[in-house]
């Protein structure tokens, strides 16, 4: 993934959050030159991934497979003691027919919300005991009201509303075309992307290679140096 497309993104979220009244806290401001002076007074957002991800899943192809993400709050599973959150907290941008490819999390809990724009699309599969795609029915928790699912059924989500996605259960989504980009909430149980994604493609990473065409303009939650 192009550096150049990271930065686009970014900045194009920053328009898109601000125009819908999403205001972001400062550090999603931090330029390259800010994160040099800072010390271990922003530990919480080095180690616990803070901020701006922007990713194509390694597959090459962003605007098909990709996603921008910002995290505006997370705890630790691996250092309760500093970092004693026991949730998380993202906003998401996903354009038309942009797919975030079929994963489940092995200990995530978390509720996806259609917080303004367009129409988000989930279809869903409870995974097998192999990790693969169950051909099970299943219930879900939409908005409280719980809802019987066929295997691969496709849930739809209007602006205002949301979905709870237990541990494994298999979730894929993407922008229904025609209706514009969507911004999306997600609010979770800690966020752990180095350990507790399950992709059921193997081709699929969670974070790119990036192509260093341009200078970053903001830096990405993987990038931040040591504490000054």
């Amino acid at each position: 993934m192009r550096r150049s497309t990271i930065n686009q993104c970014i900045t194009r979220a920053h328009s898109v959050f601000r125009d819908a009244g999403i205001h972001l806290p400062p550090f999603a401001f931090w330029t390259p030159k800010d994160w040099e002076g800072k010390g271990h007074d922003a530990d919480e957002i080095r180690d616990n991934a803070l901020g701006w991800d922007i990713t194509d899943f390694g597959l090459g192809d962003f605007q098909r497979e990709g996603l921008i993400l910002f995290t505006i709050r997370n705890g630790s599973y691996h250092d309760r003691s500093r970092y004693p959150k026991p949730y998380a907290e993202k906003v998401m941008l996903v354009d038309e027919s942009q797919v975030t490819p079929m994963h489940c999390h092995w200990k995530k809990r978390e509720d996806i919300i259609n917080r303004a724009g367009g129409r988000l699309v989930l279809e869903l599969y409870r995974s097998s005991q192999e990790l693969e795609l169950s051909d099970e029915a299943f219930s879900v928790s939409v908005d409280g009201v719980l809802r019987v699912c066929a295997p691969g059924e496709r849930i739809i989500l209007n602006p205002g509303e949301s979905i709870s996605i237990e541990p494994l259960l298999y979730h894929t989504f993407y922008g229904e075309s025609g209706h514009g980009p969507v911004i999306v909430g997600e609010v979770s149980s800690v966020n752990d992307d180095l350990t507790d994604n399950r992709f059921l493609s193997d081709s699929v990473g969670r974070f790119p290679k990036i192509l260093e065409d341009e200078k970053p303009v903001f830096l990405l939650c993987t990038e931040y140096p040591p504490a000054a």
